[in-house]
């Protein structure tokens, strides 16, 4: 294992969700009864696993190791097979977790199989996912390593207590990035972003459930069990700041171009991409600020009815492993959900790996982590009411 040469384009620059406000929404807004299925309902009816050794696994693109030489191999894969024998079908197919909704949700509604063994989304759309009974709970008495090595800050959130369903497959924070040396100080609150040198120089993310949660802890709120006056007031707000033109715009990941130029002084950012751009500009900082900022994980889930369940939750287990997970944190960068990794780089003898171990960006330190929340979810009641009010405001 060695430090990998950072792609320019992360893989978070291609969510492009508009607050959840896609098909999902169009299923309750159109009449359509929300299709829960009961837990023992969920089962292939018979387990293929041990007879096929193999698996599908659908994910985002960059999203896993890749090999230098040759970017059709996986290195992490390939150990996989050489371990149990089992392959992997691996597609980088899930573009937006709205879009993936509702590619799947067809076959999940009537009870059919999705063709996919093992998928990665965000925890809002996955809470959505639990909620309507559309994944597997999971054998954990077959994977150890998660339940030795799963980061306790990430074990139980409000939408799957107990992580019975999911497991994180990376995380990251939800914070702030700006160019220090433009700026010509230092940035240490969300409230800071509103100060008049910054008119026309800050940018916020576009989607309801990528933005709030950091933007509602400037204004002191709990986001752990924010209210929906605290979303109105939080509207309210950003909606001052629109017309005031001190927002410049609302973005997805392209606020990585208009900071990096300069365009743009300090924004909202994902903490996996600040650490790709500080290799090219030492002058971007990252902070998480003094009210708090959002963690946040996208996470593995067992579709209802698919055909490889105990091969996919091997392949969970495998990424638990702190080795393995040390050499996918090396490559992908964001946070890492196996603190035990953190040893592996350090004692790695690489001192690129030695740096990354050291990184509170991928092994937040006690004092960051004290500052770090997860938020509650938007509900499936809210949801339509809120992305409407966020879209208009967004301009989506």
């Amino acid at each position: 294992m060695r430090a990998t040469a950072r792609k320019n384009t992360s893989r978070r620059s291609l969510l492009r969700g508009m607050g959840g406000a896609g098909a999902a929404a169009l299923l309750a807004g159109c009449g359509v009864p929300a299709a829960f299925v009961e837990e023992g309902d969920r089962a292939a009816a018979r387990d293929l696993s041990a007879r096929d050794r193999i698996l599908d696994f659908a994910n985002w693109p960059l999203y896993i190791d890749t090999d230098e030489d040759d970017e059709s191999k996986r290195p992490t894969l390939d150990a996989f097979r050489e371990r149990t024998g089992t392959s992997v079908r691996y597609t980088e197919e899930i573009n937006d977790n709205d879009e993936f909704f509702g590619r799947i949700s067809p076959s999940l509604m009537n009870h059919q199989e999705t063709g996919r063994d093992l998928i990665v989304l965000s925890d809002w759309m996955a809470a959505r996912f639990v909620r309507l009974g559309w994944v597997q709970e999971m054998d954990r008495a077959a994977q150890p390593n998660v339940a030795a090595h799963l980061d306790p800050q990430l074990r139980s959130p409000a939408f799957d207590p107990g992580r019975l369903h999911t497991v994180p497959w990376q995380s990251g924070i939800t914070g702030i990035a700006y160019n220090r040396r433009k700026l010509g100080r230092e940035l240490r609150s969300v409230n800071e972003l509103w100060a008049d040198d910054l008119r026309g120089k800050v940018t916020l993310l576009s989607g309801l459930d990528e933005s709030f949660a950091l933007l509602m802890m400037g204004e002191g709120v709990d986001v752990t069990r924010w209210k929906e006056d605290d979303f109105h007031v939080l509207c309210e707000r950003v909606e001052r700041l629109v017309r005031a033109k001190h927002i410049r715009r609302f973005t997805g990941n392209d606020y990585i171009k208009d900071l990096s130029s300069g365009d743009v002084l300090a924004c909202q950012a994902y903490s996996g991409d600040v650490v790709q751009l500080r290799a090219d500009n030492p002058d971007i900082e990252f902070v998480v600020p003094e009210e708090g900022a959002e963690l946040w994980a996208e996470s593995l889930m067992v579709p209802n009815l698919a055909r490889h369940k105990a091969n996919a939750e091997k392949l969970v287990d495998h990424y638990y492993d702190p080795e393995v997970a040390a050499e996918l944190a090396a490559w992908v960068n964001y946070v890492c959900p196996v603190p035990a990794a953190q040893r592996v780089l350090a004692d790695s003898g690489d001192e690129e790996l030695a740096a990354l171990a050291e990184d509170p960006l991928i092994f937040p330190d006690s004092a960051m982590r004290s500052r770090l929340a997860i938020a509650r979810d938007v509900t499936a009641e809210e949801r339509l009411t809120f992305a409407k009010k966020w879209n208009s405001i967004v301009g989506l």
